[in-house]
């Protein structure tokens, strides 16, 4: 790969490890079942509820303080940054993570599939 085909830094914020680890220690009950395959990680001065490094794939799973006004304008403004840095951002609710997992990861199963 040539250097200007190379996709853009992704910026990391160890300040905001403690941050992560607390998050990861108090994940709600839908983010626990995504925590055996993927990760959260800090991206710039976010934290993503999970990553896969090799998609460059984002997976947040929003719950209902997602629905506010103004958390949809942050979530636009992340997903903005998100999408700056050459990443894919796939977002789910939390009862599609309970009520249907396995629609989740055929949708997923996708992503991975359109990156291959």
């Amino acid at each position: 790969m040539t250097e200007k085909n190379l996709p853009p830094h992704i910026p990391y914020n160890p300040s905001l490890n403690e941050k992560a680890r607390y998050l990861r220690n108090n994940m709600t009950h839908p983010e626990r079942h995504f925590w055996n395959a993927l990760r959260q990680k800090p991206i710039g001065e976010y934290i993503v509820d999970f990553y896969c490094h090799e998609h460059r794939l984002v997976i947040e799973i929003d719950g209902d303080t997602h629905y506010e006004e103004d958390a949809q304008r942050k979530d636009q403004i992340r997903t903005a940054f998100l999408k700056s840095k050459g990443l894919r951002l796939v977002r789910f609710t939390n009862p599609d993570v309970v009520s249907n997992i396995e629609g989740v990861m055929e949708v997923l199963q996708l992503f991975f599939e359109e990156k291959a």
